[in-house]
């Protein structure tokens, strides 16, 4: 569906009564490949079309979308979204973004978009090699699959306010589960990665290997007795930590009221020398776009400098409400009106790799799984479900399991330590993280 077309659609939503609009259409296709114990278990083809349409009256908004996008079915969303639209209730922060805050075509190629397209052999060839080297692994037992798919997909976002922009993106991926133990301890072990290019994946043999590994690690695990202690949590799920900061600084949580972090902006909550970057323009990122969700020009912040929260994370409505303006991070399907929501998420490097952090901290907790989280948004406390291997003088000394630590956040930001081994493996990224003293429920 080109420009042409989403204009039509915008200036008949205009004619029927809408006094601004826009149109987004989102197209893609998908192939994904499963085996399990050496055997081809399922391939899935998917190729979808549909298109999303917000329309304003006054102060009054309504959202459609469909996949019917021929004429006729054109036709009826803007009739069915002009119509919802004069029932809707009044929202004065409702509106297209601002006209001289848009994004100037034409617009950076991110190198997003990589056009090799593998077959279901190749496919299931890379899913295979992934479980064979897996199950390789000694005291690897069984195996839950391993899969690897190609995808990709076209955005495109056309305004009554005269702006018009396209992205498109491929991925590519492939991941591998096993089990090992026996049958009266058994433990799973997981590792998958995704990348914009098929020459920036990891090898499926490499990904089997360290599935394997994680696996054959956590067998006999020991559930310990409730303290005090120091964890560290690796690099491949550390982000998980930076999930219900982002949640806090968001524009709707923080209009609401409803965030711990509503009174600490241009306040420091880390510890100095921690920061915190949001990049949406990184080449071959896995959240990159060349402007938000409504058409916003996008650019590198530090949401954390040196410990100090610099800025609240904005769409254009939350920004009304805030008396302030959008930072680009307006983020949408294609189904109601946008949310907030980050780029490439990343907490920057400090000068000691996880080994170094262990000697450092003496004894404790690595925590390599977590699982259960909970938050309570209005004041920070928080607690998670976790396994990984307790650490003696900074030495790994056996697998933990069914443990819960638990903090408050603008604690346990104040103390975060992070690490040096960061690796950019998706949208949001960390290196491992050490906190001190942080209470863990066992036995």
């Amino acid at each position: 569906m080109d420009e042409n077309l989403l204009n039509d659609m915008v200036a008949a939503a205009l004619r029927a009564g809408a006094d601004a609009a826009e149109v987004a259409f989102a197209e893609r296709a998908s192939l994904s490949v499963a085996v399990r114990l050496g055997e081809l278990e399922e391939v899935e083809r998917e190729e979808s079309r549909d298109i999303g349409l917000r329309v304003f009256i006054g102060a009054r908004q309504a959202t459609v979308s469909g996949s019917d996008i021929s004429s006729e079915g054109r036709a009826k969303l803007i009739e069915r979204v002009v119509a919802m639209a004069r029932l809707a209730p009044d929202d004065p922060y409702c509106g297209l973004a601002p006209r001289e805050l848009l994004a100037p075509g034409p617009h950076a190629d991110l190198q997003l978009y990589d056009p090799t397209e593998p077959g279901a052999a190749a496919l299931e060839a890379r899913a295979l090699a992934a479980e064979e080297t897996a199950r390789a692994v000694e005291g690897v037992i069984n195996s839950e699959g391993a899969s690897a798919s190609w995808s990709s997909s076209v955005w495109r976002l056309v305004t009554s306010d005269g702006f018009y922009g396209q992205h498109r993106g491929a991925a590519f991926g492939v991941s591998a589960q096993v089990i090992a133990g026996d049958s009266s301890a058994m433990e799973l072990g997981y590792e998958g990665r995704t990348a914009r290019w098929n020459e920036d994946l990891p090898t499926p043999e490499s990904i089997g290997a360290e599935a394997g590994r994680r696996a054959v690690a956590a067998v006999g695990g020991r559930k310990i007795d409730s303290t005090t202690a120091p964890v560290i949590f690796e690099s491949r799920l550390a982000t998980s930590l930076l999930s219900p900061l982002i949640g806090a600084i968001s524009g709707p949580s923080v209009a609401r009221g409803v965030s711990f972090l509503k009174d600490h902006l241009g306040k420091p909550v880390f510890a100095r020398g921690v920061n915190i970057t949001d990049d949406p323009h990184r080449l071959r990122g896995l959240g990159s776009s060349p402007f938000d969700d409504e058409g916003v020009a996008n650019r590198l912040i530090s949401i954390i400098e040196d410990g100090v929260l610099t800025t609240w994370l904005l769409n254009s409505s939350s920004a009304r409400q805030l008396g302030l303006q959008t930072t680009g991070h307006a983020s949408r399907g294609l189904a109601g009106p946008p949310g907030v929501s980050t780029s490439n998420l990343t907490l920057q490097p400090g000068t000691d790799d996880q080994a170094a952090l262990m000697r450092q901290a003496g004894s404790g907790v690595l925590v390599t799984s977590m699982f259960g989280p909970s938050l309570n948004s209005n004041t920070g406390d928080w607690s998670v479900g976790c396994s990984g291997h307790w650490f003696e003088n900074g030495e790994i000394g056996y697998p933990v399991t069914e443990i819960t630590v638990a903090g408050n956040l603008l604690d346990i930001y104040a103390r975060l330590v992070p690490g040096s081994d960061l690796r950019i493996r998706g949208s949001a990224n960390a290196p491992s993280i050490l906190i001190d003293g942080l209470a863990i429920a066992g036995k």
